[in-house]
């Protein structure tokens, strides 16, 4: 018997309703377990703590609007309007339609692709910000991600704005073939015409990024840097040992232990990665840098969801 979900749960619910006098229920959202450590937490705990788990320190996943409220300035930014591409280009079919994989992954994110990405400022600093999530379609590269992030990279270079990139991803996605897989080059040059420009291009890897992104534009930052705990590699840590015959070390291919290897910068908490990319980015475009503020968590809709500036 689970007592929080036919317990704890159904008697707050009643007494929440009777408190109200409206009718209204308890949001289903009010408590998330951890998927590390199997802690129920209480939502607004939750978001308090920048989605991180007050009892083991895993770093649950979060979308675009939650990355752009805890980086940017507060109501400074706004997003960039998603490209327009081929949604099914090759009219893919397997267990299931292309399409209508596409149809399913928009529903459950309200997102139109796995990339976002929107131009804003922290401290004052004028940056662009690309956020590629795992919870549309595994964060998968495809002509519509490719697309945007060279767009991303050519506002960022006219408007003279440092580029920062919160990476997630299993790696191309396959339902695009050969088109996919050429997003991998374009998407390297847009990365050297950053660095023409003379403006910093900025990785941070969370959990998990893997595949031809990890193999492309993901690996190519000035400064690379990881939350605790997430997996980066290319290939799958069991299918290295298959291959190898070996057994892998401990904590191989997370970032603790890329970082004492020499692959990754530094390793931050979410809590701090808003300063620290603020401290990297005012040294790199060499601006004095206002003193340090506190960002309070994101501002909260009805249903326990950031709500992104317009």
């Amino acid at each position: 018997m689970n007592w929080i979900t036919n317990l704890v749960r159904p008697r707050i619910k009643k007494l929440m309703t009777k408190g109200s006098g409206n009718g209204r229920e308890t949001p289903e959202n009010l408590w998330r377990k951890c998927s590390a450590c199997g802690e129920m937490i209480f939502h607004r705990d939750l978001v308090a703590n920048f989605y991180v788990c007050p009892n083991c320190g895993h770093h649950l996943r979060v979308g675009p609007a939650e990355r752009f409220a805890f980086t940017f300035d507060p109501n400074s930014y706004t997003e960039l309007p998603p490209p327009q591409v081929a949604s099914d280009p090759l009219r893919f079919k397997a267990e299931k339609r292309y399409a209508d994989e596409m149809k399913a992954a928009k529903a459950k994110t309200s997102r139109p692709e796995a990339f976002s990405a929107a131009r804003g400022t922290i401290d004052g600093l004028p940056v662009m910000i690309a956020v590629q999530a795992f919870d549309f379609l595994g964060g998968s590269l495809g002509m519509a991600v490719g697309e945007a992030f060279v767009r991303a990279a050519e506002a960022a270079i006219a408007e003279k704005r440092a580029f920062v990139l919160y990476v997630s991803s299993g790696g191309a996605r396959m339902q695009e073939s050969m088109l996919s897989l050429m997003q991998m080059p374009r998407t390297t040059i847009a990365v050297q015409m950053l660095k023409e420009a003379g403006l910093p291009y900025i990785v941070v890897f969370t959990d998990p990024t893997f595949g031809g992104v990890s193999a492309s534009y993901a690996m190519l930052g000035d400064i690379q840097i990881a939350e605790p705990g997430a997996q980066i590699g290319f290939a799958g840590a069991r299918v290295i040992a298959q291959t190898i015959r070996e057994k892998l070390p401990e904590g191989f291919q997370r970032a603790e232990y890329l970082l004492a290897h020499g692959m990754l910068d530094m390793v931050l908490p979410r809590a701090e990665m808003r300063a620290g990319l603020s401290r990297i980015l005012h040294m790199l475009m060499k601006k004095p840098r206002p003193k340090a503020r506190t960002l309070p968590p994101p501002n909260l809709n009805g249903n326990g969801r950031a709500v992104a500036a317009q």
